[in-house]
C-alpha cells in the first residue's frame, strides 16, 4: 500500500471512531458531544500507538465553519454591548498576563532541578512559555528560539487544553441542570433560518476572509478570517443564513479530531513530574478564573458562566462551542477569548525580553 493510500486509510479510521464516539456522547446527552467524544477517542487510541491521523484541510476547514458560525452572533445590538464591556476586556488581558506570569515562577522554582542542565536564559523560558494562556503553537517556536525545551513548552499547552475542555463543559452542563442558566436573549444568534443562497455567498465571504489571513500570515486564519468576515457581515445587519446544525456537528468533529490527535504515545513519557506541575497549575488557574468571571458578572450585570467561559484558560474554539452548544453568551465569550489571544500573541515574546534584560542587568 502506497504511503499516500495509507494516509488517507488512517485519516478515515480515525474519522469513522470519532463519529462512533460522537454518537455515543450524544446517546449519552453529554455537553458539546460533537467535539468531546472525537477528542476522547481519539486521544486515547493516539496514546496507545494506533494510527491516528488528522487531515489538514478537514481541520482548517472545521476551524472556518466554527468562526462563521460564531461570527453570526454579532449584531448590532450584541456589538455594542461588547464595546461597552472594553474595561473588562482588558482587565480580562491583564489577568491572564499576570497568571501567566505567577505560572511560570512556580515552575521554575519547582523544577529548578530537572531543568539545571540548561541555560539559565533556556530554564526561564521554558516555563514562561508554557505558562501562556493560549497560543500553544506560537508559544513552542517561541521556545524553540530561545533554545528551550520545546517538548516540554508542547506537553504543558497540550494537557492544558485537554483538561479545561474536559471539565469546563461538564461542569457547565451541570449547573445548567440544577440551577436551570439562562443568558439574555439578546446574545442569541440574530438569524436562525437556513437559507441555501444566501449560505453560499456567506461561505464565499468566509473563504476570502480566511484567503487574505493565510496570505498575510496571521495566526490562526482559518478560524479568524472565517470569524471576521461573519462579525463584519453581521455588525452590518447582513444576515444571509445561519448555518445548518449538521454542518456545524461535523466542524467540531474535525476540531476534536485536530486537538485528539496531539496525545501521542511519546506524550505519556514525557516528564511525569512536570505534567504534574502543569495540570496542578491548570486547576489552580481554571479556579481563580472562576472567581475572577464571578466577580466580573457582579460587575456587569452579565451571567456568571458566560464571564467564567470568557476567562477561563481554554482555546477561543474550545470555549465559544461550549457557548454556542448550551447558549451561554457567544459573542461576550468570543470577544473576551480572541482579545486574550491576540495580547498574548503580542505581549508574551516582549515582555520575556524584557525580563531578561533585568536579569541580565542583577
Amino acid at each position: 500500500m502506497s504511503l499516500r493510500r495509507s494516509a488517507l486509510v488512517q485519516v478515515w479510521a480515525t474519522l469513522l471512531a470519532a463519529l462512533a464516539a460522537a454518537g455515543l456522547c450524544v446517546w449519552l446527552h453529554t455537553p458539546i458531544p460533537w467535539m468531546l467524544g472525537p477528542l476522547l477517542v481519539t486521544a486515547l487510541a493516539s496514546m496507545a500507538g494506533l494510527p491516528t491521523r488528522s487531515h489538514d484541510g478537514l481541520r482548517n476547514a472545521g476551524q472556518a465553519v466554527v468562526g462563521a458560525a460564531l461570527g453570526l452572533y454579532f449584531t448590532p445590538q450584541v456589538t455594542a454591548l461588547v464595546v461597552s464591556l472594553w474595561w473588562a476586556v482588558l482587565w480580562a488581558i491583564v489577568w491572564a498576563l499576570g497568571l501567566g506570569a505567577a505560572f511560570a515562577a512556580w515552575l521554575q522554582h519547582r523544577h529548578r532541578h530537572e531543568l539545571a542542565s540548561l541555560s539559565p536564559r533556556a530554564r526561564r523560558a521554558t516555563t514562561w512559555f508554557a505558562s501562556a494562556i493560549g497560543g500553544a503553537s506560537e508559544m513552542t517556536q517561541l521556545s524553540e528560539r530561545a533554545h528551550a525545551r520545546t517538548d516540554l513548552v508542547a506537553a504543558a499547552h497540550t494537557l492544558r487544553l485537554m483538561m479545561v475542555v474536559l471539565s469546563v463543559p461538564f461542569a457547565m452542563q451541570w449547573a445548567q441542570s440544577q440551577w436551570g442558566l439562562q443568558v439574555d436573549e439578546s446574545l442569541r444568534m440574530g438569524t436562525r433560518a437556513v437559507d441555501w443562497l444566501g449560505l453560499a455567498c456567506l461561505a464565499l465571504a468566509c473563504a476570502a476572509g480566511a484567503a487574505l489571513l493565510v496570505l498575510l500570515r496571521r495566526t490562526n486564519p482559518w478560524f479568524m478570517g472565517p470569524l471576521l468576515a461573519s462579525m463584519a457581515l453581521t455588525m452590518a445587519s447582513v444576515q444571509w443564513s445561519a448555518i445548518p446544525g449538521g454542518v456545524t456537528n461535523a466542524a467540531q468533529l474535525a476540531v476534536g479530531v485536530s486537538l485528539g490527535v496531539r496525545f501521542r504515545k511519546a506524550f505519556l513519557y514525557t516528564a511525569p513530574r512536570w505534567l504534574v506541575s502543569v495540570a496542578l497549575g491548570t486547576v489552580m488557574m481554571m479556579a481563580l478564573s472562576a472567581l475572577l468571571g464571578v466577580a466580573m458578572a457582579w460587575l456587569t450585570g452579565l451571567h456568571p458562566a458566560t464571564l467564567i467561559l470568557g476567562t477561563v484558560p481554554g482555546g477561543i474554539a474550545e470555549m465559544a462551542i461550549t457557548a454556542k452548544v448550551l447558549q451561554l453568551g457567544v459573542p461576550v465569550v468570543t470577544a473576551f477569548q480572541v482579545s486574550r489571544l491576540v495580547a498574548v500573541l503580542l505581549l508574551v515574546a516582549p515582555l520575556f525580553a524584557w525580563l531578561e534584560r533585568r536579569a541580565e542587568r542583577r
